[in-house]
Parts: structure tokens; sequence; C-alpha cells
């Protein structure tokens, strides 16, 4: 289904409802910030994208009054001033689409392959205004770029009929930057990475997702974090049942890989300890970034999921001397001293071979462990609560959070729940998020009072959901992205967007160990809005 637009406490950008409405993506905020003013001398960024949508053209983008007023030209821009090519006026795009170059996944509005053909920055001429240029029907630009050079004039031709875009005509002048004969098509490669559409086809670095706030939209395809190799992988599937495992640059003793630690689910086979491996080799460089300098408590079920399991806080004496760690400098006597923290994907493969299979970090960091970063809802359903009124509760939060302009992320746990995470600036208490989250959920709960109980026992709620605002607190965590769940087929705690509530298959269980890298290789991470800890929380009336 098209995405909605997530409610924002930022006045929107006129020049931006048509970009909107064409992608209806109707939560997605506008861009923030003021629009810049262009530098000293007058000039305003420009860029030309090469893009190869349903068919190639090139999308020609100046920066005016905080957004890139934008044209098609089937044909590109170009140097020869003999040429006289068409530009179809397009809706104007916001400015953090001016450096994108990658992948429109296929179904969005535009979905193909874009490279930064070229880009630099322009003036208009004869004009101090080009807004009111571009309205009169002529634009005079003196661009500064890596190719194009000299005057570019754009002039409208007659008033289009039903509403259908306007026709241009895009001319280079007569002056000493003109190249008779001189055809884009000549010049195919990108200016910042100085490859073509095609290799950036074959090996995408970003994935422009309409459906997120332009700040977000442009998703990291390959993260700092470095990936297992296949030849990783290959070593980890040539050991026998156990062996050294060299990985990420760390030298890991792997012990019984041939182990059933999670049953099959239906058909399918059962996911052993070797798979459970790869599969976080795979998954570390996504889920690393959210578990960085952040203890960790793991649930652990050394004889598999189907066994009983147990909380394991403590890092042995026997860990290897570089797995990251921290000391709590505040524990008492019986309590946890020393924590693993996965500042590397080796470290959670330690932690995988240790049998943990679930992997919880706490919502605040080792640098400052009374503050959290994040504040969180916990939907947990009770013994008589439906998947439909779990998914109720989810929509009504997702209203809440649209109304008062907060960014909110959720998940299915992997199990029978959901939970939203909420990205908060340095500052606030856990005394103060809990009380923040409780007032948001009553009020939620006061709207469906007969599905929500808030007794502390499960045996007390008759039932019901409880809305768990007491996780915020310190040592409190909930299930990592990412992390396996201990169930049958291996599912995951996967983040979903605020749309997957109405879609018909979704399920808490839906993504699993063999499902869910696929879905992160094609929409990206939809949990990396949650490492931009900037936002406050509003006061709650």
């Amino acid at each position: 289904m098209p995405a909605k637009r997530r409610a924002t406490n930022k006045a929107p950008e006129p020049g931006l409802d048509t970009y909107r409405s064409m992608r209806d993506f109707d939560r997605t905020p506008e861009p923030s910030g003021a629009p810049p003013a262009p530098d000293a001398a007058g000039r305003r960024r420009f860029v030309v994208q090469r893009h190869r949508a349903r068919r190639l053209h090139y999308d020609l983008r100046f920066e005016i009054d905080g957004v890139l007023v934008s044209w098609a030209v089937p044909k590109g821009p170009t140097l020869d001033p003999s040429a006289r090519h068409l530009a179809v006026h397009v809706e104007d795009h916001p400015l953090e689409y001016e450096d994108f170059e990658g992948v429109i996944p296929g179904g969005q509005y535009g979905g193909g392959d874009v490279i930064v053909w070229d880009r630099g920055t322009w003036e208009p001429h004869a004009t101090d205004d080009p807004a009111q240029a571009v309205k009169d029907g002529e634009l005079h630009a003196d661009m500064h770029g890596e190719k194009l050079r000299g005057r570019l004039v754009l002039i409208r031709r007659d008033e289009p009929a039903d509403g259908g875009k306007e026709q241009w005509i895009l001319v280079h002048k007569h002056d000493d930057d003109a190249v008779e004969g001189w055809d884009p098509e000549d010049h195919p490669r990108s200016v910042l990475s100085g490859r073509t559409n095609d290799e950036v086809k074959a090996d995408p670095d970003r994935l422009w997702r309409s459906d997120l706030p332009p700040a977000e939209a442009s998703v990291e395809l390959h993260p700092a974090v470095p990936a297992a190799t296949d030849d990783d992988l290959a070593a980890l599937a040539d050991l026998g049942a156990a062996g050294t495992w060299e990985v990420f640059g760390r030298r890991l003793r792997v012990t019984n890989l041939d182990k059933v630690l999670f049953p099959g689910r239906g058909d399918e086979p059962p996911v052993t300890k070797r798979e459970l491996l790869a599969y976080t080799a795979r998954i570390a460089p996504v889920v690393v970034p959210h578990l960085r300098g952040r203890p960790l408590n793991l649930h652990r079920y050394p004889q598999g999921a189907d066994h009983g399991g147990f909380w394991h806080k403590q890092l042995p004496d026997h860990a290897p001397d570089w797995l990251p760690r921290w000391v709590n400098p505040d524990a008492d006597d019986d309590d946890t001293t020393t924590y693993l923290v996965a500042d590397e994907p080796a470290a959670l493969l330690w932690a995988a071979n240790f049998g943990g299979l679930e992997w919880h970090a706490w919502t605040s960091t080792t640098d400052h462990p009374h503050r959290p970063t994040y504040a969180m809802v916990d939907i947990d359903p009770g013994t008589s609560t439906a998947w439909e009124d779990v998914l109720v509760l989810a929509r009504l939060h997702r209203d809440a959070f649209e109304h008062l302009g907060v960014r909110a992320y959720p998940k299915v746990t992997g199990r029978r729940g959901i939970q939203v995470w909420i990205p908060i600036a340095p500052g606030p208490s856990f005394d103060d998020t809990r009380a923040w989250v409780e007032r948001l959920s009553r009020t939620v709960g006061a709207v469906v009072p007969d599905l929500v109980s808030w007794k502390w026992g499960v045996r007390e709620r008759g039932g019901h959901a409880r809305l768990d605002y007491t996780q915020n607190a310190i040592n409190k965590t909930l299930v990592a992205p990412y992390s396996p769940r201990p169930a049958a087929g291996a599912p995951v705690s996967a983040p979903i967007t605020w749309d997957e509530l109405d879609e018909p298959w979704l399920r808490p269980d839906a993504f699993t160990v063999r499902t869910v890298l696929d879905r992160v290789a094609e929409r990206g991470d939809l949990f990396a809005g949650v490492l931009r800890t900037d936002q406050r929380l509003p006061r709650l009336a």
C-alpha cells in the first residue's frame, strides 16, 4: 500500500507539495531546517542526475528558495549551442536529494538507478529572483560545474492543457564555454564516484526511500562495519563439528556446529549452530551499530530453543581478552560487574557461539548509563490477546506519534508482540522517559480499555495486553533489532514500517534468520533512524 505521512512539528516547504503528493508518502515529514542562503557571490547549488527509470533521462535541478527546482531532460543538457532539447518541468525535490547516487526501489515513483552526472554552483543571470523567473517562464543560469559551464537558458513553451506538465526548451548560449556537437552521452560517468549507471545498478551504495523523511531517505547499503566475506562463510561451512574460525580479524573457537538450536518450522529443516553463526556474521554490519557502546544481556539457550534458557549478564573469566567489555562502577557485590559490549561483529559471533540466542542491549550507553538514548513502548499481549488487537494498539500509538510529531520506529518482536523505539537527545533520565511513555500509553489504552490491563502480574491481567512502560529503566532491555528468538524456525525481531501494520501478511514472527537478510538487502535497515538521537520529547497535556 502507499506510504503515509508522519506528522511533523516543522512548517512544510510549500515547494515540495507536488513532490510529496506524487509519492503519496503520507507519513514522511517535510525537509527540516531553514533553507540555506546562497554564498557570498550569490551562487547556489545545482545537480544533474542521469536517471534510468522507465526510460533514460537527465534530471536538471537548481537550488532555489530551499528546494531543488527540477526539469527532466530526455536528451540531457549540452554545451552545444545549436541543440534545442526538450525539458519537462517536474516537481521540486528536497535539498537532501542533491548528492543521491544509487537505486530507487521498484514500485516507488521514479524507480531505477541514478548517478550524479554533474554538480556545482550556478548564478541566476539578469535577475535576483530566480523563483519569479521560473514563474515567468524564462530562466538564465550561469553554470559552474565539472561538465556544464557557461550559460544555460530554459524557456517555457505554451502552457500545458488539462493540468499536464510544462514543456520547456533548454539551450546553451553561444559563449566561450560552448562546444559544437557536445553530447552528454559521450560523458556517462558520475562526478562523485566515477561509475556508470550500469556499475551503480550492479552494486549500489545507497537506496532512496521516499517513505522516510528526506534526512533519512538516502539509506547506506554498505555500512562502516565490515561484512563477512564469501570466503569467511565458506570457511565456516568447511569446518567439522568444531574448530577455529578466522573471521573479522579474530580467531574464534567454535563448537558443536551441527547442534540443532531451533526446531524447524513446518516442513523446513531445523536451524543449527552453524547456520546461526552464518546469519550472525551476515547481519552483524547492520546490528552492531545498534549494540555499540551498550552493555549486553544475553538470553542463553546452550541446549537449544526447545530447552530451558537463562539470563547471562556477567562476562565469564574464560572469555578471550580481545572481547570488548565494560566494568560497571556502580555494581554492588552481588551485581553483575563486567558486561560484554558488542562493539565489533566478532564479539556478537562469540556471544552466539556461547549459546546467546537472544541479544538484549541496554537503552543507555556505558558513557552515560543513567541517561537513556531512546524511550520504548512495549505492547505485550496477554493470553487472550489476538494479533488483531496488538495491531489495534500499535496503530493507536502510530496515530499518537503522528499527532505529536515524534519520530518512532516499530518492530515485531519475533514472538507475539510489537515494540516501538523513540530516539531522544541526551538529557532525560529513566524516570523521565518512563513517565512520558506511561502517560502516552495510558492515553492510548483509555481508547480501548477492554484490550488493556495495567496489572503487573500476568495472572492478574485477565488475559489482556499490557502496555509496559516499566521497561524504561536502567538495565531493563527489549530484544535488539535482528536478534533471533528461541522458537521454531528461528524468527527474528524485525523492524517494520508503520504502513506494514496494515498489511494482511504481517505476523509477529513473519521474519526468520533465513528470510530477513533478503529484506535488509532490499529495504536497508528500517531501524537506522533510531541511531539519530537528536529528538526531544514534547510535553504531554
